[in-house]
């Protein structure tokens, strides 16, 4: 019975195929591209059914050989082994607490262990094992920890930890970090390399800090909110190529106006190392918002309201006399400002200063080179606070070159500039402009340009007399109805 029922299948196939081939000469007959002869409609049938056998047998191929029998049932590959399935550690699967009641830190230290030590393709820097793209996986829990989460040795990259939240015991050591990416010892020149810490709440509980990044290269954070520290929220130390983005620090979980702001302490970004970036970041709360102690590093689109530069804070802090090599662009200070220590290649654009914030040089050795403060805005509220200030109380500036600081808009605050335009008229010998008002740094005149006009009926001799005290004094030898107009620079070094 049932070979008959297969026959008339054939049958019935072969059949359908045949009333196909009519329907697709008929069509064929009437197509703009022409007709299938006999040659070609075989020719284009034995091309599907060879592609239809290489799916078949690729079907087969990728089947267990337990699982190919002629028994016409349908057969399934038993599930992956652990060696072939994908690298993702699931922490709950190692006992951690997704409630947050219980210690959670040897289970995640298992889970870490377990992604580090796992099969690693080829290296990435040298000494460093390329582990495939593992992942930790927080599973949208909160976790309690009662040490640093650290890895089990250093030479490992490429690695993701995400999707939870870590939270500080109140036994975790108080000079400690929640994640600790840090080795007492390296094969390579690096700890580690291309980690990534992404979409993590983390909680230090007011005893020690968040993460810790020391010595290692291409780490991400991203996507993290890091709360009650009370030393630093993400400590940067050696290394390269540190990339903070999207995140969010405050030592206290405040949205401005504080009561408490007056006692905010600790220090939200440390950057110790080189070519790192922080994009996109608000400082909420601390006493420093970024302290930078290192070169060549850009902050871009931060926003500052970490503490008040009227109660002692400061958004940005650049510790790296006479080589600081810093740019901050696109940012916004926000009741506080920026503090810039012997600055050397420093690049202020671009941002919002508001509530009377403000740029402060600090001498240490007295030198300030290559500075540009260009196309920032000012807010202020009319208390006299200068736009730039200088903090000479360890000695004056004295080696002053390619400073400029122009181009600023200010509204309640007073602005003060390297490039200042001035004028002055009278009928007599002599006219004076005074730029003491605008020009930022003290007794000093480097470049003047003037233009004179005279409307009487000769015109008379004229020439700069004096350039002391920021004052531009400019004579004639005759008496005379005149208008002087004069710019000065004080951004260039003077020739001798």
């Amino acid at each position: 019975m049932e070979a008959t029922m297969a026959r008339k299948a054939l049958i019935l196939s072969m059949t359908m195929g045949l009333a196909s081939l009519i329907v697709i000469h008929v069509y064929g007959e009437n197509s703009p591209v022409g007709q299938f002869s006999g040659n070609h409609y075989r020719d284009h049938l034995r091309k599907i059914q060879e592609f239809k056998a290489s799916l078949q047998r690729r079907d087969l191929a990728s089947l267990p050989p337990s699982s190919i029998s002629p028994s016409p049932s349908p057969s399934y590959a038993p599930p992956p082994t652990a060696t072939s399935s994908p690298r993702v550690y699931h922490v709950t699967s190692y006992g951690a607490d997704p409630t947050g009641k219980t210690d959670s830190t040897e289970a995640l230290l298992k889970a870490m262990s377990d992604a580090f030590e796992g099969p690693s393709d080829g290296s990435l820097m040298q000494g460093i094992a390329n582990l495939g793209g593992a992942q930790i996986n927080l599973e949208g829990g909160n976790y309690m920890i009662s040490r640093p989460l650290r890895f089990p040795a250093a030479g490992g990259g490429n690695l993701l930890i995400h999707g939870g939240t870590l939270q500080a015991s109140d036994d975790f050591p108080t000079d400690g970090y929640l994640i600790d990416l840090s080795a007492s010892s390296s094969s390579s020149s690096f700890n580690y390399e291309y980690i990534t810490l992404k979409g993590l709440l983390l909680d230090s509980n007011y005893r020690g800090g968040g993460i810790s990044v020391v010595n290692s290269l291409r780490t991400s954070i991203d996507n993290c909110y890091i709360a009650h520290f009370n030393t630093t929220g993400i400590l940067v130390q050696g290394g390269h190529e540190t990339y903070i983005r999207n995140s969010f620090l405050g030592q206290h979980i405040t949205a401005g106006g504080d009561p408490g702001e007056r006692d905010f302490s600790g220090t939200a970004i440390s950057l110790i190392g080189n070519d790192n970036a922080v994009t996109d970041v608000v400082i909420f709360s601390a006493a420093i918002g970024i302290m930078v102690s290192g070169q060549a590093n850009t902050l871009s689109g931060v926003h500052c309201y970490n503490k008040a530069t009227g109660f002692g804070g400061t958004g940005i802090y650049l510790k790296l006399p006479g080589l600081t090599q810093t740019r901050i662009l696109n940012s916004y200070l926000d009741f506080t400002g920026i503090v810039a220590e012997d600055p050397m290649q420093l690049v202020i654009s671009n941002c919002f200063f508001l509530g009377d914030g403000f740029i402060l040089f600090k001498s240490i050795n007295g030198i300030v080179k290559g500075v540009n403060i260009v196309d920032n805005m000012f807010s202020g509220s009319d208390k006299g606070i200068e736009i730039v200030q200088l903090d000479q109380s360890n000695g004056p500036f004295k080696q002053i070159d390619q400073v400029v600081v122009d181009r600023n808009n200010v509204n309640g605050m007073n602005t003060r500039a390297t490039v200042a335009r001035g004028s002055a008229q009278g009928n007599g010998t002599s006219w004076t402009v005074d730029f003491n008002p605008v020009l930022l740094f003290p007794n000093l005149i480097n470049h003047v340009q003037y233009s004179f006009i005279s409307s009487g009926t000769s015109f008379p001799n004229h020439a700069v007399r004096n350039v002391s005290g920021n004052r531009v004094v400019i004579e004639s030898d005759v008496a005379a109805p005149s208008s002087v107009f004069v710019m000065v620079d004080q951004g260039l070094a003077s020739s001798s």
